[in-house]
């Protein structure tokens, strides 16, 4: 991959960690301030039903945030973009699809294949 495809999909997946960041900060910010009391049980159910929903997303960003991490360094390191399989090149609309790939597509399917097999 050239250095401007490089820096362009570095500047993607900084953007995309910044957001995720700032969102991260913006949970642990509210859930520290917040000092209700709910006397019903609904309520409060509700309220912590919301809130285990809110800590799964951000357990999830918090997995992308590693995998842009990762892609980063490979980005460094000059392996961005290259299959860890095949070693062949990720096509530029999968990484604009999903920049944190370490798969080309069609490895992408054959891992996905035996996953429902095994």
């Amino acid at each position: 991959m050239d250095k401007q495809k490089a820096e362009e999909f570095r500047e993607i997946l900084e953007a995309q960690l910044e957001s995720l960041l700032k969102e991260a900060g913006k949970t642990v910010s509210e859930m520290t301030d917040e000092k209700e009391n709910f006397p019903d049980p609904t309520d409060r159910a509700s309220m912590e039903s919301d809130r285990n929903f809110e800590l799964r997303i951000r357990d999830r960003e918090r997995r992308l945030i590693g995998k842009i991490r990762e892609a980063l360094k490979r980005i460094d390191d000059g392996e961005f973009g290259i299959c860890e399989s095949c070693e062949e090149d990720i096509s530029d609309s999968r990484l604009r699809a999903r920049p944190v790939a370490t798969l080309c597509i069609d490895c992408k399917e054959e891992q996905e294949r035996r996953e429902r097999i095994g």
